[in-house]
């Protein structure tokens, strides 16, 4: 069961919202639906779910809605029509005790602009939430000191905020958010007031955290360098609808219109895209325990010079080049063991970014092996198709490459490749 889902979302402001949804339904633009009418359309027909332990970042430009979307998440605003179920939960139709109930138990907010009271001290505003919820002083202590201590700010727990830097404030509603013990957590702009470099910081210490306790997060961002960062998926708003709803390759690599497309356009490729974006099958792929005989066919068949060597539980072993493969038949040999070696290729993980590829496509004598979480043979990398892939990335963004020339045409021949 999804932690969120959302269905057929609308919210409209102002009078005969009734006409407005009805024009809003056939699907025109809304300034083109709601011309002449007195009312503003802020989402309409938002449809997606939230798994549980994702990042699900909802980015948009200001007034595309993304902010309405998440009050009505958590029941901060009524929906004109449609439907918000938590854990199952039908939000929209709570009486106000049960939704204080639902908040309190399952949704915590993080804000934009920390919302911490100046006359508490750290530890007072990380614990406020379970004063609210009637804890005794010593269990909303304790809490609240676990989660400062998990955001770096035990220290500081008999400090003002005023003492704080605007990077310890927003670690002190995280940990507000954190001690409520909630799984959700909503996120409405809560780094956007942060310096860059501080913004930074706390985004890898969100990851970190996330990494940690698997919480379930919406986060609301502008920003499409924190929202690639962040985001297990992205939802792309414009005008109060969800244009587009995928991973950060996803969207990067198929934007579903010209306005995503647009929005994409200047971003670093080689930050987002991965080995397993790139990467394809090795055309050579054999058993440690076969034959040269076998090998040397295999070759032949695939017009390559190097073989990918696997071993039990089909674990990446190395590589075996095809005068070796000739060595191993002239000396009689019944398997390619003791021929296999790792020096010559480099091997990285499928998640390594594109950025990070371009070294070890420059050291590797063979194409790169892209390896799985199990340390098994997902597939290849040689440099022909790695520049490839970055074909329309500017020239300015792609390190040389540098290294002999004959891998890259080795590898526009059919080498594994």
């Amino acid at each position: 069961m999804p932690a969120l889902a959302v269905k057929s979302l609308y919210k409209v402001f102002g009078s005969r919202t009734d006409e407005a949804m009805r024009r809003l339904a056939d699907g025109a633009p809304r300034d083109e639906a709601l011309a002449g009418l007195p009312a503003t359309a802020a989402v309409i027909d938002a449809n997606f779910e939230v798994r549980p332990g994702e990042i699900f970042v909802v980015m948009g430009l200001s007034g595309s809605g993304k902010s309405t979307l998440i009050r009505m998440l958590n029941g901060l605003l009524r929906p004109t029509q449609g439907s918000v179920r938590v854990d199952g939960v039908e939000l929209t139709t709570l009486r106000p005790a049960a939704l204080r109930k639902l908040r309190r138990e399952k949704i915590s907010m993080v804000f934009q602009h920390f919302a911490l009271m100046p006359h508490r001290t750290v530890l007072e505003n990380a614990g406020y939430a379970l004063e609210v919820a009637g804890l005794p002083k010593a269990e909303r202590r304790e809490r609240a000191m676990d989660a400062l201590r998990m955001v770096g700010l035990a220290d500081w727990a008999d400090k003002l905020p005023h003492n704080l830097s605007g990077g310890m404030r927003q670690r002190v509603g995280l940990a507000r958010a954190l001690a409520a013990g909630t799984d959700i957590l909503l996120m409405d702009e809560a780094f956007s007031a942060l310096d860059p470099l501080i913004r930074r910081e706390v985004q890898d210490q969100l990851l970190e955290l996330q990494a940690e306790l698997g919480k379930t997060i919406v986060f609301i961002t502008h920003d499409l360098n924190e929202a690639m960062r962040l985001g297990d998926r992205i939802a792309v708003m414009r005008d109060g609808r969800i244009v587009q709803i995928g991973t950060a390759e996803e969207i990067l690599t198929d934007p579903a219109n010209d306005y995503v497309a647009q929005f994409v356009a200047d971003v670093d490729r080689t930050r987002i895209l991965t080995a397993s974006s790139v990467m394809e099958k090795a055309q050579t792929t054999l058993d440690v325990n076969v034959g040269p005989r076998v090998a040397a066919r295999a070759l032949r068949e695939n017009q390559t010079s190097v073989v990918y060597v696997t071993g039990p539980r089909k674990q990446f072993l190395g590589t075996v080049t095809e005068d070796e493969v000739l060595r191993a038949l002239r000396e009689g040999r019944q398997s390619l063991d003791g021929y296999v070696s790792t020096e010559r290729v480099r091997t990285v993980t499928e998640d390594t970014a594109v950025a990070d590829l371009f070294a070890d496509c420059a050291e590797s004598q063979h194409p790169v092996a892209v390896l799985d979480a199990k340390g098994r043979l997902a597939g290849v990398i040689p440099r022909i198709t790695l520049l490839s892939a970055l074909a329309s990335t500017t020239p300015h963004e792609v390190p040389a490459l540098d290294g002999p020339a004959e891998v890259d045409l080795v590898g526009a021949k059919g080498d594994p490749a």
